[in-house]
Parts: C-alpha cells; structure tokens; sequence
C-alpha cells in the first residue's frame, strides 16, 4: 500500500505540470509601436489644427534676405535637413524672413543648435523697411545663445529662453550644451504670453500690459523707438556670427 501511495501522488503531480496553466501565466504581452514622426513634417491632426510648416527639410521656399528679394545663399544653406545659417552676419546684416505671411497671435515651435560660444535668436512682428537695418529694431526676440560656453558674462535678460531685454528667464534644468539640439516654443496671446525651452516655462508675460510697457521704456530701446510697436508682423531667423542650424520650425495663428 505504501507504494502504491506514492505512485499515486507522483501520477497527480506529473498531471499538474502537465495540464493549463494558471490565468496569471497565460497572459499575452501587447507590444504597442511607437509612431515615428518625420522631420519636417505636419501629421493630419496638426494640419487639421491649422498648423503651417515654414521648412520641409528640403528647400527655402519663403525665405529670403531682410529687407531682401531672394534667398542669400551665401550665407544660408541647407544642411542635413536643417536650415543653417553659416555665421557670416553680426548686429546688422545676415537674417532672414518668412515673406509670404504675417502673423499677430501665433503659437510656433521649432527644433535648433548652435555652435560653442554662439548667439542667435528668433524674431516676430518684424517690420520691413529701408529704414530698418535690422529686425531687432522691430521685432521682439526669443533669444537662443549658448549659455554654457559664451565668452562673455550674460546678463539674465540677454540669457537663454529670454524675451530677450524685456523678460528674465527661467531657464535652469532646461539648458544643453552648445552642439545638441533644442526645442523651443512661442505662445504670443494678448492675453498672455510665454516662452519654453526643452518643455519648460521660461518666461511669461502680458504685451501691452503696465508691466511690459515699463520694460519696453525701461531705456535699452530708446534707441529703436519702432520696437514691438507694431502688433503684427514676419518671422524672422537671426544669424548673428554663428553657425545656427533650424528645423522643424511650425505656426499656426491663434
């Protein structure tokens, strides 16, 4: 009878291992792939949304030179699916304008890198005009520079993510060094406005507002009485002495 017992309980035993499993162990994993965007490019929903891509990656389509006729392919090119500008301007003279559209309250979003020790900047509202030599004589600035490297000491509103001498950022956590690519975002609203880099927060403000004013007459532009006086205005890419390179770049009106 004794071993009659245990060939019974090895009989069950090789039955548990062999029969179903329980539920737990028979759980199936889903892999979910993840979509890849293209560079350069605007999915369904953001054209629905009304987006507008102002680069394809590709050619220049809508560029050209400030207060300009054509595109100055002397001192911007095309390069690996980015615009670039090649660092051959300086306070006055090198930047370009999207031409074919004006914007007033926009959202706009682009990718961008800039070389060690480099300055740059995206412009709005921009005014064309003989009488203007350069667009920061209108248009107020995102300033891009690199904050890491740059061989001078930076004043908070001349630093990165600024709504450059008007609005101090916040930028810290959100800095690269200069060679790795950015993201970076403008809301202009005249109910509020706000500037990010790398997905943060680094300035806010109220155009128009008592506040904005004070900074616009604070003195830095008593030179350049025409600055953001105008509430619309082109897109402009600065090229101030350093290799810029942009993509990515994408409006839409709000």
């Amino acid at each position: 009878m004794k071993n009659t017992k245990y060939a019974w309980v090895a009989l069950l035993a090789f039955a548990w291992s062999c029969g179903p499993k329980p539920a737990e162990d028979s759980v199936t994993e889903t892999v979910v792939e993840e979509v890849l965007v293209p560079e350069n490019s605007l999915t369904e929903e953001e054209k629905a949304d009304g987006w507008m891509l102002l680069f394809d990656g590709t050619n220049t389509d809508g560029w050209r030179a400030f207060n300009g006729d054509s595109f100055p392919s002397d001192g911007w090119t095309v390069e690996d699916g980015a615009l670039k500008a090649l660092g051959k301007g300086g306070d006055i003279g090198g930047d370009i304008v999207f031409g074919p559209v004006e914007f007033e309250q926009f959202e706009m979003e682009w990718t961008w890198k800039i070389a060690p020790g480099g300055n740059s900047g995206v412009l709005y509202h921009v005014v064309e005009d003989p009488k203007y030599k350069a667009p920061y004589e209108t248009g107020p600035e995102y300033q891009m520079i690199d904050q890491l490297g740059f061989a001078e000491p930076l004043e908070k509103w001349q630093s990165i993510g600024a709504d450059y001498a008007m609005t101090e950022p916040d930028y810290e956590g959100a800095v690269k060094p200069a060679g790795e690519w950015n993201t970076s975002k403008i809301i202009f609203s005249e109910e509020g406005s706000s500037y990010y880099l790398n997905g943060q927060k680094t300035v806010e403000f109220v155009p128009y507002s008592e506040a904005w004013t004070k900074a616009r007459n604070s003195g830095k532009w008593n030179d350049f009485p025409d600055y953001a006086i105008s509430k619309t205005g082109l897109i402009s890419l600065q090229d101030h002495g350093a290799e810029t390179w942009f993509k990515n770049i994408k409006i839409r009106k709000l």
